[in-house]
């Protein structure tokens, strides 16, 4: 009995050491997020001192006496690529307010259209019960009539009063014969109405009529720069950072990737962007009895709002709602600074002034060029105004806002010694704060977009009438491209004081790159485009045109969030960035393609129902 009770009593006394001890391995635990704030704080605080001491080396990267940097024999690699980039606690934002108004505004955006769309489910079914309530139902198969809705906003009905003209069978059938079915039920129709905008997307006809070579272009642009984010975004946690800098920073062959000029493909946007304003703004005008009303002006930047801002905003409600529920890791930084961003300046972007504000400031910093293009968009129809009164003052204002933009860049560059070479950009943030998001230093593409729409939409006849001519086209536009990409290596390295070559540089490259991708349009356009031509044409571009703008937005999200949740670094070579380039686009077009079928188009397209 009394060796029963002295193990009773051993066992009581293990038990209590035993909790002793885990519950202080758990205050531990709980305090080693803590610890590592504070040694980052002092690790940070020192280095900005001239001498750091060495608790900020040895502190904060060493356990004990144990390195928390793994060596490398020298004898395997004499000189080190290894460098730590970047070092972050974990922590994780609790969710708060603005992640319900997020979500809400989110769901919302989402509701709207399929509300609609079951409204529009159920005005069909009356329509149909009072013309023939004996015939089936047909629905438009034209994805650009989200559900039923035509783009003047009404239901359409033919000479019989059947709905729809391309209901044709259902015409003749009750023309010649009535068989008995059963109606269409609304969730039938809804369900076939989404279906039939889906099923349109992904169809191969040229929604513009016209400008086929566009398509082509505009892809192979959102792929440079998917390309480009792709190695962008992942900088900060590589572990072989400076390998890769040496790799890609001399070598032109990486200029597709993300070296050499500054992403010229946004230029090209904006050269798109011009040109489609000025053949839509002419086509409104020609609607309006050829008169420009203030009414037409707001119309034309209504239009452009409703086709831009519904997805836009969704994607900075979802940024918020993604960032503070998605936990973070050691190489996650980006989303907590971006978190911070929208939910403090995330007006700016409702606004469409966010390229104004600093770049650290920036929410969805990507969504900068929809600012600076919308901006731009507002001096269109003032240009097609002065065009059509007085050629010689519209071509006195170009000239202006011209120099205006090539001038600034060319003064900011040399003031403030910017670099004009990737990924010598990365050391650089005044490049992004002063020059790179400005509307006074990016117009000279849009402004050559703008005349080449009035140009090809007023023409009498063609502009190239021999062969010669588009022969020194081509010649001339490939020799300046290379010119332009050769000339950023030879000035890939900053000046320590002003230089008239970088500033020169820096002033013209954009204006004139964007002349030669006009001079592509211009040849495809008037039958010298050649093999050109054909490539930029083909019908594989047009469904994927239709979603390019949706995936544009959303693959930042996604590049970003696959780098949040690695928890080691990213090591750089060709075929693993090629293998995450393709994940990231073919990802990044398949939300794309439901973010258009949901929120894109309907807004595009649905304006109500009349009658």
């Amino acid at each position: 009995m009394k060796r029963r009770e002295s193990h009773l009593k051993m066992a009581w006394v293990w038990s209590v050491i035993l909790f002793c001890v885990t519950v202080c391995s758990g205050y531990h635990i709980g305090n080693v997020s803590q610890k590592c704030v504070d040694d980052t704080v002092v690790f940070l605080t020192e280095l900005e001192e001239a001498q750091p001491s060495r608790y900020a080396v040895l502190k904060t990267f060493q356990l004990a006496s144990k390195s928390l940097i793994p060596p490398v024999p020298p004898i395997i690699l004499p000189d080190s690529k290894q460098g730590v980039y970047m070092a972050q606690c974990f922590t994780h934002t609790p969710p708060d307010f603005s992640v319900i108004i997020s979500l809400f505004v989110c769901s919302l955006l989402i509701a709207i259209p399929l509300v609609a769309t079951v409204y529009v489910g159920v005005v069909q079914c009356r329509q149909w019960k009072e013309i023939d309530p004996w015939s089936g139902t047909a629905l438009s198969t034209n994805f650009n009539h989200y559900g039923t809705l035509m783009p003047n906003g009404s239901a359409t009905t033919n000479n019989n009063g059947c709905i729809f003209p391309e209901a044709t069978d259902s015409c003749k059938s009750k023309e010649d014969k009535r068989t008995k079915s059963n109606p269409a039920s609304v969730v039938t129709a809804v369900v076939q109405a989404v279906n039939s905008s889906a099923a349109g997307l992904l169809g191969a006809v040229n929604a513009g009529g016209n400008y086929a070579s566009l398509n082509g272009i505009r892809i192979l642009s959102l792929l440079w720069i998917i390309s480009g984010h792709n190695l962008q975004f992942s900088t900060w946690n590589m572990d072989n950072y400076k390998r890769w800098r040496e790799r890609v920073a001399n070598n032109p062959l990486y200029v597709v990737a993300y070296s050499g000029p500054v992403y010229l493909s946004v230029d090209t946007f904006l050269l798109l962007g011009g040109l489609l304003s000025a053949k839509s703004f002419l086509a409104l005008v020609q609607r309006a009895d050829d008169t420009i009303s203030l009414r037409l002006v707001a119309s034309f930047l209504f239009k452009r709002l409703r086709r831009v801002q519904p997805l836009h905003i969704f994607i900075v409600c979802l940024t918020i709602s993604v960032f503070s529920m998605v936990q973070n890791n050691s190489y996650d930084s980006i989303t907590h600074n971006e978190l911070q961003h929208c939910r403090k300046y995330w007006w700016s972007n409702v606004l469409l002034i966010n390229n104004l504000l600093p770049v650290v400031d920036i929410c969805v910093p990507w969504s900068w060029y929809l600012s600076v293009d919308f901006q731009y968009y507002t001096t269109t129809p003032l240009l097609v105004f002065l065009y059509r009164r007085n050629k010689f003052a519209m071509s006195a204002l170009a000239t202006i806002l011209l120099l205006i933009s090539i001038l600034a860049s060319a003064f900011i560059t040399a003031t403030v010694q910017l670099p004009v070479h990737q990924p010598t950009t990365l050391d650089y943030a005044s490049f992004y704060e002063y020059y790179y998001n400005k509307p006074w230093t990016r117009y000279g593409p849009y402004l050559i977009g703008v005349f080449t729409g009035i140009f090809l939409n007023t023409k009498k006849s063609h502009l190239l009438k021999h062969q010669w001519q588009a022969a020194l086209g081509w010649v001339s536009s490939v020799i300046v491209i290379a010119a332009l990409i050769a000339l950023s290596y030879v000035l890939r390295d900053v000046p320590d004081q002003p230089s008239i070559p970088h500033a020169a540089y820096q002033g013209l490259h954009r204006t004139l790159f964007g002349l030669c991708v006009a001079w592509v349009i211009l040849a495809c356009e008037e039958g010298y485009g050649g093999f050109i031509n054909k490539m930029m044409s083909l019908k594989l571009w047009v469904p994927l045109s239709n979603i390019s703008y949706a995936c544009y937005m959303i693959h930042p999200l996604i590049i970003i969030l696959y780098n949040g949740k690695q928890d080691t670094p990213t090591h750089y070579n060709d075929i693993n960035f090629m293998y995450l380039f393709l994940g990231h686009t073919v990802l990044s077009g398949l939300v794309g393609y439901v973010l258009t079928v949901l929120i894109e188009k309907p807004y595009m397209f649905l304006k109500g129902l009349r009658g």
